[in-house]
C-alpha cells in the first residue's frame, strides 16, 4: 500500500513535475559521480562511476531510441488517417502555419547578424580537429536534397526517418483513400490510435530517460574545452533567447491578437525542456503530438505542422549557421556589409530548412554559408570542430527552440482561426 501511495503522489504531480525531478536527480547523481573521476586520466575510473555512467547511456538510449523508432511510423499513420479522413470543406490551416515557419526561420537569422555585428566573436583553432564528415557543397545540393527526399522510397522514408519524404507518400496515400470503404477508414483511424496511445506510453518514461540523459552529459562527455568559447555560447543563446522571447511571440500575437506570453511558456516547458535534452527535432515529434493533442488543437493540422516543422521550421539551426559564419569572418579578419549581411541570413535560413533532424544537422551546413565570405573548407570545417565542441549546450538549446516553436505556431494559427476576428 505504502509503494502504491508513493506513485500514486508521483503520477499527481504530473509529467513535466517528474521531469525536473529527474532532472535535478540526475544533475545530482552525476556531479556526485563527476567529482569522484581521477584527475589521471590514465587512472581507471571508479568502478561506480562506470556503473553510472553506463546506467545513464541506457536509460537515455533507451528513451531517445524509442522515441525515434516511434515517431517515424506515428506521423505517417496519422497524416495517413487524418487525410483519409479528411472532408472538402474542412480547413487545415497548413498554408499559415508554413508562412510562420519560414518567416520565423529568416527573422531569426537576422537576429542572429544583428548579435553578431552587436557582440562580435572570434573563434579559437587551437587543438580544434577539422570534421571529418561531409558537407553540402551549395545551397542548390541542400534544395535538390530536400526534392530527393520527398521521392524516396516509402518504406526505407520509414525506416530512416526521412519526415519529409514519409509525409508525401502518407498525403498522397491518404488522398487516394478519401473514397474507400468505411471500414477502411474506421481501420486507420484504430490504428492512429493504438499508435498515440504506444507513444503516450513511452513518454511516460521521459523522467527517466531525461534522467538517465542528463548523467550521460555529465559523466561521459562533461563540459571540457567549452569555457574559452563562453562569449561566442552567450551571443548564440542571447539570439536564441531574443527569438524565442520577442520574435516569436510578436508573431503569435499577429495571429491570435492576446496575450502570446502563456502559450509560448507552455511550449518551451513541455517541449522545449524534452528536447534539449533529446538534441533531436524528429525524437521530440511525439512529445509535440501529445502536446497538441493535450492544447485541443486540431488534428488534421498539426499531425502534418508537426513533422513539417521537424523538417524546415529552424530558427535555431539559421542562428547556428549565421553567428559561427560570422564569427569565422572576424576570426581571420574579414569585413561583411549590410548586403552581404542580408544574402548570408536568406543562405542560413534556406540551408536551415534543409538541416536534417538530428544532434548537430546544422553544423555541416557552416562550410556553404562560409564560402560566401571565400572561406576555404579547411577552415570553414575547423568552424564545425568548434560547433561539436561547444554543441553539449548550443546543439541543445538550438533543438528546444526549433521544436518548441513548431507546437508554438501551430497552436496560434489554430487559435486564430478559432477565434472570431
Amino acid at each position: 500500500m505504502e509503494k502504491q501511495g508513493f506513485i500514486a503522489r508521483l503520477d499527481r504531480l504530473g509529467l513535466v513535475m517528474q521531469i525536473v525531478i529527474g532532472l535535478a536527480a540526475g544533475v545530482l547523481v552525476g556531479a556526485v559521480a563527476h567529482n569522484a573521476l581521477p584527475a589521471d586520466p590514465d587512472v581507471a575510473a571508479p568502478q561506480f562511476v562506470t556503473l553510472v555512467g553506463e546506467l545513464g547511456k541506457l536509460l537515455g538510449g533507451l528513451f531517445v531510441g524509442a522515441l525515434k523508432a516511434a515517431a517515424p511510423v506515428m506521423v505517417f499513420v496519422l497524416v495517413l488517417s487524418a487525410v483519409s479522413q479528411h472532408r472538402k470543406g474542412n480547413p487545415t490551416n497548413i498554408r499559415p502555419i508554413l508562412a510562420l515557419y519560414l518567416v520565423g526561420t529568416f527573422a531569426a537569422a537576422l537576429v542572429a547578424v544583428a548579435a553578431s555585428f552587436a557582440f562580435p566573436s572570434t573563434l579559437s583553432f587551437k587543438g580544434v580537429e577539422a570534421a571529418q564528415k561531409v558537407a553540402p557543397g551549395g545551397i542548390a545540393e541542400v534544395l535538390r536534397n530536400l526534392l530527393m527526399n520527398l521521392v524516396a522510397n516509402p518504406v526505407q522514408a520509414v525506416s530512416s526517418g526521412n519526415y519529409i519524404g514519409i509525409l508525401g507518400w502518407a498525403v498522397l496515400l491518404g488522398i487516394s483513400l478519401r473514397h474507400a470503404a468505411d471500414g477502411t477508414r474506421a481501420m486507420l483511424a484504430d490504428l492512429a490510435e493504438a499508435v498515440s496511445s504506444v507513444v503516450r506510453w513511452i513518454i511516460r518514461f521521459a523522467p527517466l530517460g531525461i534522467f538517465g540523459l542528463v548523467l550521460t552529459t555529465i559523466v561521459v562527455e562533461g563540459f571540457k574545452g567549452i569555457y574559452q568559447y563562453i562569449h561566442l555560447l552567450a551571443v548564440l543563446l542571447g539570439a536564441m533567447a531574443v527569438v524565442a522571447l520577442v520574435v516569436n511571440p510578436l508573431l503569435v500575437f499577429s495571429q491570435t491578437r492576446r496575450n502570446p506570453f502563456p502559450l509560448v511558456f507552455t511550449c518551451l516547458r513541455e517541449s522545449g525542456v524534452t528536447a534539449f535534452f533529446t538534441r533531436s527535432s524528429a525524437a521530440n515529434i511525439p512529445v509535440n503530438m501529445a502536446l497538441c493533442k493535450k492544447l485541443g488543437l486540431h488534428e488534421d493540422t498539426y499531425s502534418v505542422s508537426i513533422p513539417l516543422g521537424a523538417t524546415i521550421n529552424m530558427a535555431g539551426a539559421a542562428i547556428t549557421i549565421t553567428v559561427l559564419s560570422m564569427a569565422a569572418v572576424h576570426t581571420l579578419g574579414g569585413q561583411v556589409d549590410f548586403w552581404t549581411a542580408l544574402v548570408l541570413s536568406v543562405v542560413a535560413s534556406l540551408g536551415a530548412c534543409g538541416a536534417s533532424g538530428v544532434a548537430g544537422g546544422s553544423l555541416l551546413l557552416i562550410p556553404m554559408a562560409c564560402s560566401l565570405f571565400a572561406i576555404d573548407n579547411d577552415t570553414a570545417m575547423q568552424v564545425v570542430g568548434v560547433g561539436f565542441i561547444i554543441g553539449v549546450i548550443q546543439d541543445s538549446a538550438e533543438t528546444a527552440l526549433n521544436s518548441s516553436t513548431d507546437v508554438l505556431f501551430t497552436a496560434a494559427v489554430d487559435d486564430a482561426h478559432k477565434s472570431p476576428q
